[in-house]
């Protein structure tokens, strides 16, 4: 994060990213999310285990959370090698009061969705722009290339309007991590996260979609002055 000019929401993102790396402890197992808000949790995970000197493995999310996190000097595991995680962190795209959440805008959230159901503790870290009475982001699909069509009709006979994620500096689509393609599916409000998650994991050819629900255990919300608050369920 050296080197960038921070502006309010970028406040926000490190108070909330740092507060969660303050939860790390000694001999944990952690998982790594994706994004920005999670980028500052890993920079601050690196900072504790210099200084602090603690033994601290990490399974990662993604090609990028792996970088950060080597270049953070977090040593890396697996799943493999450790099945069930003391601790994820991870930011999201949006998060309802109930802590329904959908991720996915960075493609990574197959991977994470596997991690935070991994983890005895999942706490996702955000701004407060990210904290909404409703969800009503698009919701990220990832798909088999070979059901592309089935899914987008599928998705549409919904009610949304799906359309294949492109790349910015490529031409084509996105290709997630794991080979596969994203949709992003437009139902304006979700008004139940929990039966729209159903009605997605049915339709062949989805690999997982964005919406987490009855995972997050807690919010960590960094506000526009630096400050951080908490969410969690009673």
């Amino acid at each position: 994060m050296k080197g960038r000019n921070k502006n309010t929401s970028d406040s926000g993102k490190e108070s909330a990213g740092v507060a969660a790396a303050g939860l790390v402890e000694d001999g944990m197992i952690i998982g790594l999310g994706t994004g920005s808000t999670t980028a500052y949790a890993i920079s601050e995970v690196g900072k504790r285990i210099n200084q602090e000197e603690l033994d601290v493995q990490a399974v990662v999310t993604s090609y990028q959370s792996e970088m950060l996190a080597i270049d953070a000097g977090i040593p890396l595991t697996s799943l493999s090698e450790h099945p069930v995680l003391d601790l994820d962190i991870d930011g999201a795209d949006q998060i309802d009061f109930e802590l329904n959440a959908i991720k996915g805008g960075g493609a990574a959230h197959t991977r994470e969705k596997v991690v935070a159901c991994s983890s005895k503790q999942f706490v996702a870290v955000i701004d407060e722009s990210k904290l909404s009475d409703k969800l009503n982001h698009s919701v990220p699909v990832e798909i088999l290339p070979y059901s592309r069509n089935l899914v987008l009709q599928k998705i549409q006979d919904m009610g949304a309007e799906p359309e294949i994620r492109q790349a910015v500096h490529k031409d084509g689509p996105v290709i997630t991590d794991n080979g596969n393609l994203i949709i992003d599916a437009e139902f304006d409000v979700v008004e139940n996260p929990n039966n729209l998650a159903s009605e997605l994991s049915a339709i062949p050819g989805i690999v997982e979609h964005g919406i987490f629900t009855g995972i997050i255990d807690e919010i960590y919300i960094g506000k526009n002055d630096g400050t951080f608050g908490e969410l969690h369920l009673s």
